[in-house]
């Protein structure tokens, strides 16, 4: 499984290839689903550029998102984009539509009662778990750890030379994630290290202008689409490594 990861928090500044409006990322979902992603994950902008969490936000980009494509599409529910966990819990519950799923990052505050709260409203959750944060310790204890959909390994190391140590370090530190499906990605300059490793390892993983603006080359990525069939080629090739 490839997922897309359109947009991330980064904004107009990095590039017009990087879609903000419902109606580019909808284009850009597209053609990174005919690219090969088998699910999309998107991060829902103001017109201002920032994310956002309100359901005037969200809906439109759902809305355009299920009319060019028929895969699972998730959201972030990071707290940049709502830093007070009970006004992010109230966003949620206005939420409709719905997404498929949520992306929860277990360190920051109130984590576990938003979980508690998609799943009651019927939204998978993926658990983020951050390298460099206490998130593995407080998942692994978690009592919600056996109903998530996947755990979302995140590398935040963005070093190419020492991406790969930080993925299994973070790998260490989840132990068996509950019993949950691993999705291993990195960021930045450890984004193609770490998608090589979730290859070689057997892993889910994603790729996307969220993670990096770069092909492996260090070439300028296009679009997520040329990011995607990108991703793919390095997959299969660390797949088929001795």
């Amino acid at each position: 499984m490839v997922q897309a990861c359109l947009n991330g928090s980064r904004t107009a500044e990095h590039g017009a290839a990087v879609p903000m409006s419902p109606k580019d990322l909808a284009r850009s979902a597209a053609d990174a689903v005919a690219a090969g992603a088998t699910e999309i994950h998107v991060h829902p902008k103001c017109p201002c550029g920032h994310d956002s969490l309100s359901p005037r936000v969200l809906t439109p980009v759902l809305e355009a998102l299920r009319e060019r494509v028929a895969v699972p599409i998730g959201v972030t529910t990071g707290a940049w984009a709502e830093p007070d966990p009970a006004a992010r819990l109230a966003r949620v519950r206005s939420w409709s539509p719905l997404p498929d799923f949520a992306s929860v990052n277990w360190h920051e505050p109130g984590a576990e009662e938003l979980a508690a709260l998609l799943l009651e409203r019927g939204v998978a959750v993926e658990a983020g778990i951050w390298s460099g944060t206490d998130g593995a310790a407080r998942f692994t204890a978690s009592a919600l750890g056996p109903r998530v959909l996947r755990v979302l390994a995140e590398v935040m190391d963005p070093d190419p030379a020492t991406a790969e140590t930080s993925a299994r370090a973070l790998l260490a530190a989840l132990g068996g994630a509950h019993g949950r499906p691993l999705l291993l990605h990195g960021e930045e300059g450890g984004t193609w290290p770490v998608l090589r490793l979730a290859a070689r390892l057997g892993l889910a993983t994603r790729i996307g202008l969220e993670d990096t603006l770069l092909l492996p080359d260090g070439e300028q990525a296009a679009s997520n689409a040329r990011l995607v069939t990108e991703g793919l080629l390095q997959y299969a090739s660390a797949r088929r490594a001795p």
